[in-house]
């Protein structure tokens, strides 16, 4: 597998066509895939946090990654995503698993996991309605970081 540049356009189409519950993120910093030869087989969106306590200028959220089942693709997504936010002098990349998925992907690019949110809610509020697009779901919160930034749970 090879970590190879790719623009959001393409990102987004292989997102919509593999991709089991998500549509692709409406903002990024960066996008990266993976290919077997001449053919990607996996991608990644990474972008400011959503949520607003996270976005403290050091923070990035891998919000998007997806890949064709190609064994590994994920692992090597999220490391080199790591990559690319340290190099651009980020202290800590995080994103979001659903309890349902395994996080092998996550623990075998050294992702820890430290929390849980409580996303069942949604986003929609009555002084800012929204439609809700996505699962409502409890969500695992995964990082990656510099020592002296770590995520503190409570």
């Amino acid at each position: 597998l090879q970590v190879v540049p790719i623009e959001i356009a393409e990102a987004n189409e292989f997102i919509k066509q593999y991709h089991r519950h998500h549509r692709p993120p409406p903002r990024y910093k960066f996008c990266l895939g993976v290919s077997n030869g001449d053919k990607i087989v996996g991608v990644a969106i990474v972008g400011r946090p959503v949520a607003r306590a996270r976005c403290d200028g050091w923070t990035l959220e891998v919000s998007r990654t997806c890949t064709d089942g190609t064994k590994n693709a994920n692992s090597c997504l999220y490391g080199a995503c790591w990559r690319v936010a340290r190099g651009l002098g980020y202290k800590r990349l995080i994103t979001y698993s659903v309890p349902s998925e395994s996080g092998v992907s996550l623990r075998g690019a050294g992702f820890k996991m430290v929390g849980e949110t409580n996303d069942a809610r949604g986003w929609n509020r009555p002084k800012r309605p929204r439609v809700d697009t996505h699962p409502l779901v409890s969500k695992l919160i995964w990082e990656k970081a510099d020592d002296t930034l770590a995520i503190q749970t409570e």
